[in-house]
């Protein structure tokens, strides 16, 4: 948490010129940061303890009793890991960066510390306070703000439900749920790629995290309440993003609403209150923070030649840029659930997870998979109609300061990066779920033994 935003700050006494240096020294911060994820995580995280692992306990301010307290489990410490890695490679990414490079590069930095907590809106995060200082100030007999404790206190029914309502309505903001995701398509239209790159591959996963450590951990009598509507919910968010999917012109806005669509498989997983569900969601979480990190790169890699996001005015970039084509059609596949990619497994599970589900009656169980079928017979015709769009066909480009030139050994290196996890976890997804399989059996324990 430290090591980010301290060399961040450091970047404002480099060269203002020295662009270069920036981006290098913001890169090495990242790999550093990545390198001492990756060996805690190797030489220190029990897979098979589900409790609290290398934790720190400081007394932070005397006068409020506030404590510096951070700690890793198996629900945690896959999406921290995602984390260094996507926030690696989106720096790599970040080329050419032209206006005030010392201050992008320095939130870069910064991003991977903070914004995964702060939600995109001022309203949202007035709710995600006043459930915070809720549980911390009346949620027990004596305040505190110790999340274990939190876990194993008993609340009152209704004010659990008032709690559950206010981080629903935070964490739906966050991840985002319809009817409040109008922000996300905006946000990636505008944004530059790196950028989306961290806002898909991260930052809407920490609303997902947030259902399940919050809403679903400690408030568990609430969200056997609101499960089944919540798994309606994500239903319906499928069904609507990818029929509004094809309708987006803008590259980026499509590929945005995919990301809707698929966010509907975490909801309807973390609904279905079962073991299968629950890992199927976290499955999800990890692999389309890959998947849809690695689209906006290279819808951004596109830009770059033709400077075109309108997808009327694109064709025919197949044969003069072959690598870029080969790459995006093989991450598009996997954005569809192809066989042997990561999507595919986590989709699958979560199905199952539906039908294991001991929280809906058969009926609803048998309407829900019919209509997340027809979801997912929509999502090859968003994906494959943007690829026939964009690489197909005879379409000349007149635009201004169009380069033809195919992918360099650096977007090359980015691709083939989050290429391998996806088609990895699609073949051995064992090693996501050695992560989260205790800490979901102990999540779902407290629903059929409380």
């Amino acid at each position: 948490v430290v090591l980010p935003i301290f060399a961040g700050s450091l970047i404002f006494f480099l060269p203002h010129r020295g662009n270069k240096m920036i981006r290098w020294y913001t890169i090495f911060i990242c790999t550093v940061e990545l390198l001492l994820i990756t060996c805690a995580f190797y030489y220190h995280f029990q897979l098979d303890d589900p409790l609290m692992q290398l934790t720190e306990d400081y007394k932070w301010i005397n006068l409020f009793d506030f404590y510096w307290r951070l700690g890793i489990d198996g629900l945690s410490i896959g999406p921290i890991l995602l984390t260094g890695f996507i926030t690696t490679l989106a720096t790599s990414a970040a080329r050419p960066v032209t206006r005030d490079s010392r201050l992008f590069h320095f939130l870069m930095l910064a991003m991977y510390s903070a914004t995964k907590f702060i939600l995109y809106t001022a309203g949202s995060s007035v709710f995600l306070l006043m459930g915070v200082l809720g549980i911390g100030l009346y949620g027990s007999n004596e305040p505190t703000f110790n999340f274990e404790i939190s876990a194993n206190q008993s609340y009152p029914v209704v004010l659990e439900i008032i709690f559950y309502i206010g981080f629903l309505i935070a964490f739906a903001v966050k991840s985002p749920i319809i009817p409040l995701h109008t922000w996300l398509p905006d946000t990636h239209g505008e944004a530059h790629y790196s950028t989306c790159m961290l806002l898909a591959g991260i930052l809407l996963k920490m609303g997902a995290y947030g259902l399940v450590r919050i809403n679903m951990e400690l408030l568990s009598r609430a969200h056997s309440i609101f499960a089944p509507w919540l798994m309606i919910v994500g239903t319906l968010q499928i069904i609507y993003a990818a029929s509004a999917s094809p309708g987006q012109r803008n590259l980026k806005k499509r590929i945005a609403y995919s990301s809707v669509s698929h966010m509907g498989f975490i909801i309807i997983g973390i609904g279905s209150i079962s073991d299968m569900g629950l890992n199927g969601a976290i499955l999800q979480i990890i692999s389309h923070g890959f998947i849809g990190a690695a689209l906006f790169f290279l819808a951004g890699t596109s830009f770059d030649r033709i400077r075109l996001v309108s997808l009327d005015e694109m064709g025919g970039m197949a044969i003069p840029v072959p690598k870029i084509f080969t790459t995006f059609s093989i991450l598009s596949m996997a954005s569809l659930a192809l066989p042997g990619m990561s999507g595919f497994v986590a989709e699958l599970i979560v199905f199952f997870g539906l039908i294991t589900s001991q929280n809906l009656f058969l009926i609803t169980k048998i309407l829900i998979t019919f209509v997340m079928a027809i979801g997912m017979i929509l999502t090859p015709i968003y994906s494959l109609s943007m690829l026939r769009q964009m690489f197909y066909g005879y379409k000349f480009f007149n635009a201004p300061n169009s380069y033809f030139f195919d992918s360099g050994p650096r977007e090359l290196f980015v691709s083939i990066s989050i290429l391998l996890p996806v088609i990895g976890i699609g073949i051995y997804p064992d090693f996501v779920f050695s992560l989260s399989v205790d800490k979901v059996e102990d999540i779902i324990s407290n629903y059929f033994y409380r």
